[in-house]
């Protein structure tokens, strides 16, 4: 209690003292250090929210307190996704290791940093791809770093002074809104000793604009900017190892992309005039994350497997033109991590898919499956003449077949898929390939009639989600049903033991759901929410086994009349359901 008196009961203060206090044993001698701990106000903050974050900040270790700082620095408007956030920590040296295990020594950071509460997850994204900042602890990481970096927004006059008089190694910039003016890239450059550049918003280039007086930079990100001017001057960059050019009018990498030797980290995702890579980016071997995602990119050139050590890929387009890399060139990339696979409806044959070897990459933790879609946007599926051909969605189904991954998956997406049956190592009922995973989110399912029924035996499996599947008319029992021999964890017998999220949204011909009252399942399901679907009514088991059910929401399923039982929602979100009672 005296610990919160302290913090004067400032919510803000507790919740980081908290964190702090969780790093520490019980013993009280411990908890008692903290509380006698005397440090002085370093600004001009409340002196109790002072103590906390200052408190917490000192407690961290040698290479946490740069991330932590360092986190601060990030374009607030913007959303950085972790993988973005470590692959900058370790372009930048913070984060100590050997090069295999750089990626998890920098999540065990980001994860600190939660556990902390020095920033907090958004909890409207999936697992903790992202977080945000409390501003005040924001503000206070701001002031620690306040002679080595600069947060400017909107081009102020007072930024530009200290710009012109000041050398910084980090700066970040935002010129967006009404009240913003482009930044001045020759305004960059007497900062001669800049090692980070983050840049939000327009950039005004004009004749004679490089990058040779900012040539230290190790890291370079730049998003929603007219950029291509710059581009052919990237080499000038020797040392940079993370270059992030997300939602730019980049429309070509220079052919000297070599002389970059040390890229450990390229960013694309978003640039759409971009439709091809040099073939020099083969000779990066430093490089670990290429992110294609949302470019005009579908091919890569030849040999793509030389780049042994990339952990992440996205975007990767899957193309069977023999003078492009190929599907099959995966096999060689052993260390991946997290896959990111479109355009497989062009894999002419399974044999190549299986050679892409996707079940020996004993690291994949995260798999997306991705063909070109077939479903409209109000979720209903696009019809031609003849439909999509039966030869075709035989061809697909072959070919996921042969891309099962490990049981050490804990994430997998499947979209855009057209086969009339999900791969058969998500159908299995007799043994369960995907012990590891956490979260299935399946988007665009065309032509599947049913849904797999070896889900309900995962026993780690927490959130399920899946979008448009205009086919499923009826969720039987046999969704449910487990094969209680195939259960290895505390609770046999229940299906879905730890599913806590559930979205169905745009299954617009399903009407109807069984599940009987003696099958248990879902027993720590917490949210659930169905959208524009058919459904006329409510399973009885799910309001009599969901005990733990928190949030239900209901949003355009016009046909169901009536919810009751459910007695432990505490948030009922009802929407466009005319026939409610």
């Amino acid at each position: 209690m005296e610990i919160i008196k302290k913090c004067d009961y400032l919510p803000l203060a507790v919740k980081v003292m908290g964190g702090l206090l969780r790093q520490k044993t019980a013993r009280r001698w411990e908890w008692e250090n903290v509380l006698n701990d005397s440090i002085c106000s370093v600004s001009q903050m409340p002196e109790e929210l002072n103590y906390a974050i200052y408190l917490s900040y000192e407690d961290l270790s040698s290479s946490l307190k740069p991330c932590f700082l360092h986190y601060s620095l990030l374009p607030k408007s913007r959303v950085f996704f972790a993988c973005e956030i470590i692959g900058m920590w370790i372009s930048e040296g913070f984060v100590h290791g050997t090069s295999r295990d750089l990626e998890e020594i920098g999540k065990e950071y980001y994860d600190e940093l939660i556990q902390r509460n020095l920033i907090e997850l958004d909890i409207s994204y999936d697992e903790k791809v992202v977080c945000n900042m409390h501003d005040v602890v924001r503000s206070f990481a701001q002031y620690m770093a306040r002679n080595e970096a600069l947060v400017a927004q909107n081009n102020k006059a007072d930024n530009a002074d200290k710009i012109n008089s000041q050398k910084f190694l980090c700066l970040s910039l935002e010129t967006r809104g009404p009240e913003s003016d482009e930044l001045e890239w020759y305004s960059l450059q007497g900062q001669t000793s800049l090692r980070t550049l983050l840049s939000v918003g327009p950039i005004k280039i004009k004749p004679g604009d490089s990058f040779l007086v900012v040539s230290n930079l190790r890291t370079l990100h730049v998003q929603d900017a007219n950029f291509d001017a710059l581009v052919e001057y990237l080499d000038q960059l020797k040392h940079l190892r993370y270059l992030s050019i997300k939602r730019t009018d980049t429309s070509r990498l220079p052919g000297s992309i070599s002389k970059m030797k040390f890229l450990q980290y390229i960013n694309l995702r978003g640039c759409k005039s971009l439709v091809n890579l040099p073939n020099s980016i083969l000779t990066l071997q430093h490089l670990r994350i290429l992110n294609l995602h949302d470019t005009g990119i579908s091919i890569i050139p030849k040999d793509f497997h030389g780049l042994t050590n990339l952990r992440n890929i996205y975007g990767f387009p899957a193309h069977m033109d023999g003078d492009w890399c190929s599907i099959e060139e995966l096999g060689l990339l052993c260390h991946l991590t997290d896959l990111h696979i479109s355009g497989l409806e062009n894999v002419s044959s399974s044999s190549f898919a299986k050679e892409a070897r996707i079940g020996d990459k004993v690291r994949l933790s995260r798999l997306f499956l991705g063909c070109t879609s077939r479903i409209k946007h109000d979720g209903q599926l696009v019809k031609d003449e003849e439909g999509i051909p039966e030869k075709q969605q035989q061809q697909i189904e072959e070919v996921f077949n042969e891309l099962q991954p490990l049981s050490g998956l804990e994430n997998l997406d499947i979209s855009r898929y057209f086969g009339q049956r999900l791969p058969r190592w998500m159908m299995s009922t007799t043994v369960v390939p995907l012990g590891s995973l956490r979260i299935l989110t399946m988007v665009d399912l065309a032509c599947c009639m049913e849904l797999p029924n070896g889900l309900c035996q995962l026993p780690c499996l927490e959130f399920l989600q899946i979008v448009h599947a205009p086919a499923i008319k009826r969720v039987g029992p046999e969704f449910l049903k487990p094969n209680h021999q195939c259960h290895n964890h505390s609770q046999v017998g229940v299906s879905f033991p730890r599913l806590c999220n559930v979205i169905f949204e745009g299954l617009v011909e399903w009407v109807e759901w069984e599940w009987e009252l003696q099958v248990k399942a879902m027993p720590v399901l917490e949210k659930l929410m169905l959208k524009k679907c058919k459904l006329m009514s409510m399973p009885p088991g799910l309001a009599f086994h969901t005990r733990a059910l928190k949030i239900l929401a209901i949003y355009d399923v016009k046909h169901l009349s009536s919810l009751e039982n459910f007695t432990s929602v505490v948030q009922l979100e009802v929407f466009r359901n005319d026939n409610r009672k």
